[in-house]
């Protein structure tokens, strides 16, 4: 709930922020700088499916490849809007992207510690694509001060993901959090129903035991950030003012680092625009080209995020007319107390009407 609020009260910091730099340099003049490259800017939005892809792929390994790329891929597409657009808690992504997964692997303790261990594995790319960028920085302009105040922003947040770490890694964990819900909310609780903590810590510890496993999925993910900074360099060079390869890393790495340290900010809103302008100025590009930067990648991001949102509810749709017609939601009438039913029908009469329901479900599950 605390979390929550801190997100909300980001918000206004956040527009407050794009709105100085929209005023600062000029809407006309960004308007014209994005309107000079014109529709070949939507080549980014179908773009960014690759790098999503090469983190599915990393999911997948985790997974023990127990269900097929293209779909964990889509799952990646819908986590990612879920977690950057709605206004959900920073898990939201992920709890969504386990309950799509078990469509696919019944297996919800497996899916679960997949997805717990692949966040671990998130952030250590994080840490080691921020550090890439860092000495990348630094080579190009010799701008000390960045590495001074990203660098110490890095290790102050550091402990955080150690702890994290070590409180998983020690095992015991997640049976324990059940534990103490249980005694919160009761042991009938329906939050509690099909959770056994005990075997996903043991799920998570074999997982984290395959150190060469976890070691693929990392290069696999960090080659998905890499490729994303190419989303940068093609940008830019759209908007009429390239930078080298080394730059657009550079640009990209230090930009997810500072939006991941502001996450009190939903989206990172305001945070990561100002980001991208201070980074490509280091780089020698223009204020207007900067904040024109800035925007395409958000509006990259809402369109890209739409259209995974909207998959997810045509999926949702489709999944439930499927469950209705081969008759997955019907609640037999043994399901239902006979102090529900009508009070002019008779003990004997509703039991009957019961057996009937059974003997017509049976029938449908025979065929």
């Amino acid at each position: 709930m605390i979390g929550k609020w801190l997100r909300w009260a980001g918000l206004p910091v956040g527009i407050g922020i794009l709105i100085v730099l929209l005023l600062r340099d000029g809407v006309s003049d960004v308007a014209s700088v994005i309107g000079q490259a014109g529709f070949a800017l939507l080549w980014l939005v179908p773009f960014h499916a690759l790098p999503l892809l090469l983190d599915a792929r990393a999911w997948q390994l985790l997974l023990d490849e127990r269900a097929p790329l293209p779909f964990l891929w889509w799952i990646a597409t819908v986590r990612e809007a879920v977690s950057r657009l709605l206004p959900s808690v920073g898990v939201g992504g992920e709890l969504v992207g386990i309950r799509l997964a078990r469509w696919r692997v019944h297996d919800a303790s497996g899916v679960s510690a997949s997805v717990i261990v692949e966040v671990l594995v998130t952030i250590a790319v994080q840490y080691a694509f921020s550090a890439l960028g860092l000495v990348l920085i630094v080579a190009a302009t010799a701008q000390t001060g960045v590495l001074k105040t990203v660098g110490l922003a890095l290790l102050l947040s550091l402990p955080f993901p150690l702890i994290a770490f070590a409180l998983i890694r020690r095992g015991g964990i997640f049976h324990a959090i059940e534990r103490w819900a249980a005694h919160l909310l009761g042991d009938t609780h329906p939050l509690l129903q099909g959770i056994d903590g005990r075997r996903l810590d043991a799920d998570i510890d074999a997982l984290m035991r395959r150190t060469g496993l976890v070691f693929r999925a990392f290069l696999w993910q960090l080659s998905g950030y890499v490729i994303g900074a190419a989303e940068t360099y093609w940008a830019l060079e759209l908007l009429g003012h390239p930078v080298s390869v080394a730059g657009a890393l550079a640009i990209e790495a230090l930009t997810q680092a500072v939006r991941h340290a502001a996450f009190i900010v939903p989206a990172g809103l305001g945070v990561q625009e100002a980001a991208v302008v201070l980074l490509a100025q280091l780089f020698g590009v223009d204020r207007e080209v900067a904040l024109s930067l800035a925007l395409v990648k958000r509006m990259r991001e809402v369109l890209f995020g739409a259209l995974a949102l909207a998959s997810w509810q045509g999926a949702e749709m489709l999944r439930t007319r499927s469950l209705v017609r081969r008759g997955a939601t019907h609640v037999p009438a043994s399901a239902v107390p006979v102090s529900a039913l009508p009070q002019t029908q008779s003990h004997t009469h509703a039991h009957t009407h019961a057996r009937r329901d059974e003997a017509a479900v049976a029938d449908r599950e025979s065929r």
